[in-house]
């Protein structure tokens, strides 16, 4: 085959970049945690909208230099919707159709965008299944299954600088505590907290990465016990984060630390932030904000000084429907009192008992 159409594709892609600014680090006011700087990285100022735009960009390249990707070939992705946003995004650029095979209870506003980018989206019943019906597809079709599940860590030149983590700590190099204490993160596909932990590690670095988990996903427990083979009957209800199965790209031997989030505690964190920016957050923010607030609360109380750094993965907007709708959290995530009550001794008193 002619590499003068791949040439041309990556091409394409390398300009979309070159129009596209780097996401802001934006600090936290949070006066109650005195000598603790909270800092947000919004990934939701992405042309696409989320952290996933930066893998989606990464995927593509990747196949297109491996030579999976021809001047036809239908794009075949599994994905709970921003990375299939971000997919069909890339694949419109490209003049390629593209599928993406999702959950029939992704958020709605997640599947009118993928639609808006020409994407078609192909729905199953449990995130479990996606997997499957994406290789099955893409035989059917002669097309190429992306499969971010799988090539999210090996997609993302973790050394070089134009990774996540090159951006964070050029970001924070004028901060009064420049070397964050910890990075916090929440797993997807695994790629992001893969790449953070590598560059950490190949810097030599003294910050540690924590890893935090939702409920009715298997990351944690992989991590506890080293069983790839663990596999959960539920689906993670914190959409874009969680799986029910060890994902390739998750690497467990980059994390320092990682904590199980309650639902609860994810949804009511981001009721509690949009109070201090003015701003809907997705839910996967406030699984990992709420991360942050545990190992801030924990530096107070040892007298510790320091930075933390988290993501801002994606906007609240895609889940008017679902999360910030109060009928849907209270069948679907249930009472958010408990950690309401708590957050708010955070604001007070810098304390999360």
């Amino acid at each position: 085959m002619s590499n003068s159409w791949i040439n041309q594709a990556i091409a394409i892609i390398e300009a979309d970049y070159q129009r596209s600014a780097d996401t802001h680090l934006f600090k936290l006011d949070i006066p109650a945690l005195a000598g603790i700087d909270i800092y947000l990285k919004d990934e939701s100022t992405h042309p696409t909208g989320s952290l996933k735009h930066r893998l989606a960009r990464s995927l593509f390249l990747y196949a297109l230099c491996n030579g999976w990707i021809k001047s036809d070939t239908t794009i075949i992705e599994s994905s709970s919707g921003s990375t299939a946003v971000s997919e069909a995004y890339f694949a419109r650029l490209l003049g390629l159709a593209f599928i993406a095979v999702m959950p029939r209870s992704t958020a709605k506003k997640k599947v009118q965008q993928i639609e808006f980018y020409g994407g078609t989206c192909h729905f199953v019943e449990h995130s479990s299944e996606i997997y499957a019906e994406s290789e099955r597809l893409a035989n059917r079709l002669n097309g190429h299954y992306m499969d971010q599940f799988t090539f999210a860590e090996r997609a993302t030149d973790w050394r070089g600088n134009n990774n996540i983590a090159n951006s964070i700590f050029d970001q924070m190099s004028r901060e009064p505590h420049p070397i964050p204490n910890w990075i916090v993160m929440s797993p997807g596909t695994g790629g992001t907290s893969a790449t953070i932990g590598r560059y950490i590690r190949y810097q030599q670095l003294e910050t540690k990465l924590c890893v935090v988990d939702p409920e009715n996903s298997v990351f944690f427990d992989y991590y506890q016990t080293g069983d790839k083979s663990i596999t959960s009957s539920k689906g993670s209800k914190i959409e874009g984060i969680g799986r029910p199965r060890a994902e390739p790209s998750f690497i467990p031997g980059v994390v320092d630390s990682m904590v199980k989030i309650p639902d609860a505690a994810s949804i009511a964190t981001i009721f509690w932030l949009e109070k201090i920016i003015g701003r809907k957050v997705g839910p996967s923010t406030g699984t990992n904000l709420y991360g942050v607030l545990q190992i801030a609360t924990k530096m107070l109380e040892e007298g510790k000084k320091g930075s933390l750094v988290t993501l801002l993965c994606d906007s609240g907007e895609r889940y008017l429907d679902t999360y910030y709708n109060p009928e849907w959290v209270k069948n679907n995530i249930g009472d958010l009192s408990h950690y309401e009550a708590k957050l708010q001794q955070v604001s007070l008193t810098g304390k999360l008992d």
